[in-house]
């Protein structure tokens, strides 16, 4: 052997350092194939929970029924969890790289576990029966037990989906390698869109059972818009109608129609700020009462205009024409007694357009619409609905502004705040600016139905943090009404010059609220007409007018700014007669070039 210099006890420090540093290694190998593993099985586990999933939503007919795939799904997100949140695992959440990306996969699989056991278990547990068929009302009745039963906890389930969705959201994607990036902006949007139809749910469950008279009878008014003579919620109201709703079995009154209420010389309600907007026409005249872009003042006024018509209201539902199509698809068509059928496809366009061409006296206007009135919510309390295609109508009415719901009691108000329902005006949050692109009719007649609003959003300058942004908001106006309007249209639609505008043309007196916190650029419109406006609530508000002959294209442009972080911006605008255009354009942030046209 050769000789060695070192002394034994050097030797022996050697050794151990050798075999400290081998079981180190071993640690570490182990480690990595212990975490390696682990996450293979995880990942399995979440899998199989996925492939479970779309399980629950075939069974949306009877939730209790989805229990036991839930209840699979359950152990596979318990499992995952499990693996993920051992002391090796979250000891190697601190390694630099490696570190983040288990974080995250953690993060997810208790995020997912949550959702499964604090949500739909609990709803399914309680849900014996229940399923989209309890929204239909059968002999005219809704059993409010079912929606009471679940109050409590689709409210707690709602919360759980919230906190995992906002757990989500805050994990840092930055250091994460690009898979794992993409799983986790795929898991949030399917997380937002969980805690969104939770509290749907919560809400429905909560508000509905007093709505329709679970503890006392309740008294509501129905308004229905005619989004052919435009006003900033949709169009004007052109009758009301009391629906009573005692112990879930609703009740339709007799309709009272816009035109034959009293006109008042100065506005019933105080209209605040909106006052130098809009002067007192919102409360002098009921068809007004939609100018407003706020719901809870338009049922207010509402409420008062019944009250001196000696009608009682507890709460206020707004729908348009439009909503109704959407409805015709859950009852399918209805005959009115004039023989017409209304159908999905063809009632806008009949209640908007058709009617006044047909029918060109208004007391007999008055009959169809109170008959069409009558159809369709004979339809609807029958019990004959498709229950599904009934709760995707409501959802989409409600998502377009088209569905409006306020109440008279403060209990029902907090649960509706928040809600598209409420129609509470587009405030800014901390992600994204919002704009108000209102339009208005200015020729009292039924022009609006032929001209055709095309509303793009820009943003620009999207640096880093509070840098100074961009928004371009433009509103193109057209009018495809033919060349003959003046004289082969009836006077109801062309408004007959009554209002100083003559026949064939459409005036569109349109307001665009600014987002908080931003100011004008710059403005103009092809008219070359200048603006007027005010503000209202700290916002600006740009006003302008604009006359359309047949054929016409007219555009207002608009430009304002702020130095903030904001990456999106939306406009919500009036909802008109076409289905097709969406009353909220959106634009965003993009990395790579900082805009993008909504």
């Amino acid at each position: 052997m050769p000789e060695t210099f070192l002394p034994p006890a050097a030797r022996t420090a050697g050794r151990v350092v050798v075999w400290v540093l081998g079981l180190a290694l071993l640690f570490v190998l182990f480690a990595l194939g212990w975490i390696a593993v682990r996450g293979y099985l995880a990942y399995d586990h979440l899998s199989s929970a996925q492939k479970r999933a779309p399980e629950i939503a075939s069974d949306l007919g009877d939730l209790s029924a989805a229990g036991e795939t839930i209840d699979e799904i359950a152990r596979h997100t318990s499992a995952a969890r499990e693996l993920t949140s051992d002391p090796l695992w979250q000891g190697a959440e601190g390694v630099a790289w490696i570190g983040p990306q288990l974080a995250a996969v953690a993060d997810v699989a208790a995020a997912v576990d949550d959702v499964v056991t604090g949500t739909a278990r609990p709803i399914a547990s309680v849900a014996v029966g229940f399923g989209a068929e309890a929204f239909v009302p059968v002999d005219g009745r809704i059993d409010t037990s079912a929606f009471a039963a679940l109050a409590d906890p689709a409210t707690d389930a709602a919360g759980v989906a919230a906190s995992a969705r906002d757990d989500v959201a805050a994990i840092d994607r930055t250091p994460l390698v690009a898979p794992i990036a993409d799983a986790v902006d795929q898991l949030g949007d399917a997380l937002s869109q969980v805690a969104a139809g939770t509290d749907a749910l919560a809400r429905a469950s909560t508000l509905l059972p007093s709505m329709l008279g679970a503890e006392g009878a309740r008294n509501h008014l129905l308004l229905v818009q005619n989004n052919a003579e435009w006003r900033t919620l949709g169009g004007i109201v052109g009758s009301m109608t009391p629906v009573r709703a005692d112990d879930g079995r609703l009740a339709l009154g007799e309709q009272i129609q816009a035109r034959a209420t009293t006109q008042y010389p100065e506005s019933i309600l105080d209209l605040g700020e909106y006052a130098s907007i809009y002067q007192a026409k919102p409360g002098r005249f009921l068809q007004n009462i939609t100018q407003v872009p706020d719901f809870r003042l338009t049922a207010e006024l509402a409420k008062e205009f019944a009250a001196r018509e000696d009608v009682p209201v507890d709460g206020v539902i707004s729908i348009d024409p439009v909503a109704l199509s959407y409805l015709l698809e859950a009852t399918g068509p209805v005959d009115l007694p004039t023989g017409v059928t209304l159908t999905s496809a063809s009632a806008a366009q009949f209640l908007l357009n058709d009617v006044y061409l047909d029918y060109p006296d208004a007391d007999q206007q008055d009959l169809v619409f109170s008959a069409a009135a009558g159809a369709v919510f004979s339809a609807l309390t029958s019990g004959d609905v498709d229950a599904g295609a009934l709760l995707r109508a409501l959802s989409r009415a409600g998502s377009e502004h088209r569905l409006y719901l306020w109440s008279a009691v403060p209990a029902d108000a907090d649960v509706l705040a928040g809600t598209t329902l409420a129609g509470a005006p587009p405030t800014n949050d901390d992600d994204t600016a919002r704009f108000g692109v209102y339009l208005n009719d200015g020729t009292g007649s039924k022009m609006d139905y032929y001209v055709t609003p095309d509303v793009n959003l820009a943003i620009t300058g999207c640096g880093v943090g509070a840098t100074p942004r961009t928004l371009t908001v433009q509103v193109t106006l057209t009018s495809n009404a033919p060349a003959d309007a003046a004289t082969s249209f009836p006077e109801y639609i062309t408004g007959g010059g009554a209002n100083g505008v003559p026949p064939g043309i459409a005036r569109v007196v349109g307001e665009v609220y600014l987002p908080e916190g931003f100011e004008v650029a710059s403005s103009e419109i092809t008219t070359e007409s200048g603006f007027g406006g005010g503000m209202v609530g700290g916002r600006q508000v740009l006003s302008y007018s604009v006359d359309l002959k047949p054929g016409d294209t007219q555009t207002v442009t608009i430009e304002v700014t702020a130095d903030t972080d904001i990456r999106d911006a939306e406009a919500w605008v009036t909802p008109t007669a076409d289905a097709d255009l969406s009353p909220i354009v959106r634009a965003s942030c993009d990395p790579a070039d900082g805009a993008v046209l909504g």
